[in-house]
């Protein structure tokens, strides 16, 4: 019999999660990590090999600078301390996707190790740390589905055999699934910002595997955990570990014990399932590969790696609230991308006003993007364009209507927004007289409401305001339809 929610929430409190994540990052190399073989994505099944990623006797491995060089760059911008001399290893275990029967790795001596990220969660900022970041050459793939034959056979594809990645493996301090959701949001935005993967989660470029138990509160040592693989969205990594540390806790308090197993998640059922008993690290008994010298990164080749190290997200983040005068809100949403961030910059440089062009990009940009599907890349008004719209609404050229008006023009045609705005060329009214005459004619149509605001209902003026604004066709100057109204309405 299932336990009543209230007795869920006294389990759940009486229990605490312990969290690591291991992150898997495809390296954006145009070959892979030990031949010269191609890392396109969509080649043709089995196109992009060579007697090197197959595994072929007789073939040896060649390291790929570039590979190492963005494993460096990574490690820093997550800063870790860069091991000078690493080992590379072999990792035994047999699949049909893994040609050599064996997959070359690092393992007691990393490239890297002792990094961090850091989290703002809702008790404050909390920093996670980085047990190590290495290198490896990613397996095959292993095809269960879309041929005719699948349910009796499986098939393989080799072209991801041999493609450079770096694995990032946290300290098991992550507290709870949102943790883990912000810890992956900040992991990624880095790994984007350095320019070293594209972190494409569809296309397998960013892959994570979660290591979840639970403990009694207070207690020091860990529970069993239990591993969940192929996730492929973090929201379903979130759900994953939801649900994971619901089901640990729930055989606890029925008297049972954790099986350390490997599980996988079925994100239509929001479950997961028992894949296979967890293996141990002996098990796949690591030995130096004999075939590769010790990596030596010296302090020279760090140096220089470090010097083309982008500004990262927080330190931007920081820096434009001191340049522009915007608000840590406003900074955490321009610097989602590096795209974004190199775009606002220009645009609020080219503009009087920095924060304007803030709250134009928030209120009135990003909404319509939104609302068509389309990334930043793809707006048809560029941020220049955003900046001479709000030098136009600063100079009290247009009003706030009327730049609404035009940025929807400008969605509709696909054009840039001096492009619209050259060609409608709207005229703001800033003649006292006119606006005085429309205020009059609002007034004398509108007898019931210029009484009650005269009875000292003053939100009535919100009323006229509106009317005066519609009957100018959003022409009219508001600041200036305020200011008249307060004389008129006395």
């Amino acid at each position: 019999m299932p336990a009543s929610p209230e007795a869920s929430v006294a389990a759940r409190a009486g229990y605490e999660p312990v969290i690591g994540l291991e992150v898997h990052v495809q390296l954006l190399t145009e070959t892979k990590i030990f031949c010269s073989c191609s890392t396109q994505f969509g080649a043709p099944p089995n196109s992009n090999v060579c007697p090197v990623c197959l595994g072929l006797p007789g073939a040896l491995p060649v390291l790929n600078r570039q590979a190492v060089e963005f494993a460096v760059r990574a490690a820093l911008a997550l800063n870790c301390r860069i091991n000078e001399t690493s080992i590379f290893a072999r990792k035994n275990y047999f699949y049909p996707d893994l040609p050599k029967g064996y997959q070359i790795s690092q393992y007691d001596r990393p490239l890297s190790e002792h990094g961090f990220v850091d989290l703002k969660t809702a008790a404050g900022s909390k920093r996670i740390g980085i047990t190590r970041l290495h290198l490896e050459e990613d397996a095959g793939k292993s095809l269960h589905e879309g041929f005719a034959d699948s349910a009796e056979h499986t098939y393989i594809d080799l072209n991801r055999s041999g493609v450079p990645l770096i694995e990032i493996v946290s300290e098991p301090e992550i507290a709870s699934p949102e943790e883990a959701y912000e810890y992956l949001t900040r992991l990624k935005e880095i790994i984007l910002y350095t320019g070293v993967s594209d972190c494409n989660m569809e296309e397998g470029s960013l892959r994570c595997d979660a290591n979840v138990s639970v403990r009694p509160r207070g207690q020091k040592e860990f529970g069993a955990k239990a591993e969940v693989k192929n996730v492929n969205s973090f929201r379903f990594i979130r759900q994953a570990l939801e649900y994971e540390i619901e089901r640990h806790i729930g055989v606890l308090e029925s008297g049972g014990r954790i099986a350390q197993e490997t599980r996988l998640y079925n994100s239509q059922e929001a479950k997961t399932y028992s894949m296979r008993s967890k293996e141990q690290a002996h098990d796949y008994r690591y030995f130096p590969e004999p075939d590769l010298l010790p990596l030596v990164v010296d302090e020279t080749w760090q140096a220089q790696v470090r010097s083309t190290l982008p500004e990262l997200p927080e330190a931007r983040r920081k820096r434009m609230v001191a340049d522009y005068g915007i608000t840590e809100y406003d900074a955490q949403v321009l610097t989602l991308t590096q795209s974004l961030a190199d775009q606002f910059e220009a645009a609020a440089k080219a503009a009087k006003n920095p924060k304007r062009v803030a709250n134009l990009v928030q209120s009135e940009l990003m909404g319509r993007l939104k609302a068509k599907g389309l990334e930043i890349e793809q707006s048809p008004i560029s941020m220049q364009g955003i900046a001479v719209s709000a030098d136009l609404v600063e100079a009290g050229t247009i009003s706030g209507k009327m730049l609404k008006d035009l940025y929807d023009l400008a969605f509709e045609r696909g054009q840039d927004f001096p492009a619209v705005y050259e060609k409608e060329n709207p005229q703001q009214i800033t003649d006292a007289g006119t606006i005085e005459k429309i205020i009059e004619e609002v007034m004398a149509a509108n007898p019931k409401q210029l009484e009650q605001y005269r009875s000292g209902k003053k939100t009535v003026k919100a009323f006229f305001v509106g009317q005066v604004m519609r009957a100018s066709k959003g022409q009219a100057n508001p600041a200036l339809v305020n200011e008249l109204l307060d004389k008129k309405l006395g």
